[in-house]
């Protein structure tokens, strides 16, 4: 295991989010988590992580660069999933997850201090496909889609976490998986997730990505 870290969480509020953050802390990182409602501040401290305000919507490629050069790692939780909107759903996972791509490159290129990246997505969602009719969903897929398929040829340190359709269960293991088409019996607890996220950071580099996993028996220790 490493050292402790310095972690950004984006979308610190989500359900994942607040699970992670507490076994982060745990595990001896500082976490600061962003949050766009300043009236949730409360709940992210009393998780002992420190809130970090902004809006996805807004910032600009140099404002997170600025921001991400302060920390080990980062991680992209966010996500509006279509339940906003179509328009706020391009905005949030395919736009604010773009700037945070281009935030990474310019931090590589000026040859400033680089975080490791790993963003949360799912299963097959580098060829998944869904009827354009249906809007706020194909908005999701898309730009998931978009994301994933740019970071992958990424040459800085990441991983793309690929949970299946999400649960409320306690964790009580994995099954590694191939990447292929989400299904519906597919599932991955959201604990799970969150104690992917801790093994992953706790580790002296980032595992391989992409990891797809869902619930099994196998203890995420045994993530190659």
């Amino acid at each position: 295991m490493t050292d402790k870290k310095k972690i950004l969480y984006i979308g610190g509020h989500g359900k994942v989010g607040l699970l992670t953050a507490p076994k982060l802390v745990e595990a001896g990182h500082e976490v600061h988590s962003l949050i766009r409602n300043p009236e949730q501040k409360a709940d992210i401290e009393k998780l002992g992580a420190t809130p970090v305000v902004a809006d996805i919507t807004e910032q600009s490629a140099e404002q997170w660069a600025e921001l991400f050069a302060d920390y080990d790692a980062v991680v992209w939780g966010a996500g509006n999933g279509g339940r906003g909107g179509a328009d706020l759903t391009w905005a949030v996972d395919r736009d604010g997850a773009l700037a945070t791509l281009d935030a990474m490159e310019k931090l590589e290129q000026e040859g400033k201090k680089l975080p490791s990246y790993l963003m949360i997505s799912y299963v097959g969602s580098q060829e998944a496909t869904t009827d354009p009719a249906d809007e706020k969903w194909y908005a999701y897929v898309e730009s998931k889609k978009e994301v994933d398929n740019r970071l992958v040829k990424a040459d800085y340190p990441h991983l793309i976490l690929k949970p299946a359709m999400l649960t409320e269960e306690r964790a009580q293991g994995l099954e590694l998986i191939e990447d292929k088409m989400l299904q519906e019996s597919m599932t991955s607890s959201r604990e799970l997730v969150a104690d992917v996220i801790v093994e992953a950071l706790g580790r002296d580099s980032l595992p391989e990505s992409p990891i797809a996993f869902v619930d099994g028996k196998d203890p995420v220790s045994s993530i190659k």
